[in-house]
């Protein structure tokens, strides 16, 4: 998979209002959650990004976004984890994609990064290539496959070394 870059002087602020009329809300995390977001992860997601929400749960402020309803998460966002100015992972649950809520975890997480500075945002190894291109007029960057995540290190399946 390719990264993907975003001007973040070009996004427009995005209005949370009709999420928050049906009880969604996108949070920062703060530390005392990040047991809980990090085994939410773990359960509906892969084991590298419970290694990247860990880094982002670290930081002070978090860099980790929660879309949250009735105190259950729906799906998070995080930036910084991997490398400054790097957008990801972004995760939702099934039944809540194609709800707004990704986008809102997107957009208001990418609207942070443009607030602590950044003018662009890279979203390394990004999937969902349309979702990206279309919410945030990402553009695909050229020559970036494998990018930074070369030569990464993957849990071993089995614990013994075989030199």
């Amino acid at each position: 998979m390719a990264d993907m870059l975003v001007k973040l002087y070009d996004l427009e602020n995005f209005d949370c209002a009709g999420l928050e009329k049906s009880g969604i809300f996108i949070k920062r995390a703060i530390a005392p959650e990040k047991e809980t977001v990090t085994s939410w992860v773990k359960k509906n997601f892969s084991p590298s990004w419970v290694s990247e929400c860990d880094v982002a749960l670290s930081q002070v402020p978090s860099k980790c976004f929660l879309a949250v309803k009735n105190g259950k998460i729906l799906g998070f966002a995080c930036y910084d984890a991997t490398c400054r100015g790097f957008f990801g992972p972004i995760g939702v649950l099934g039944s809540r994609r194609k709800t707004g809520v990704g986008k809102a975890l997107l957009l208001k997480t990418l609207e942070q990064m443009r607030n602590d500075g950044y003018g662009y945002a890279a979203i390394g190894w990004a999937g969902p290539v349309d979702f990206f291109k279309r919410t945030a007029k990402a553009v695909l960057i050229e020559g970036s496959e494998p990018g930074v995540y070369r030569n990464m290190i993957k849990k071993q399946k089995d614990a013994k070394s075989k030199e």
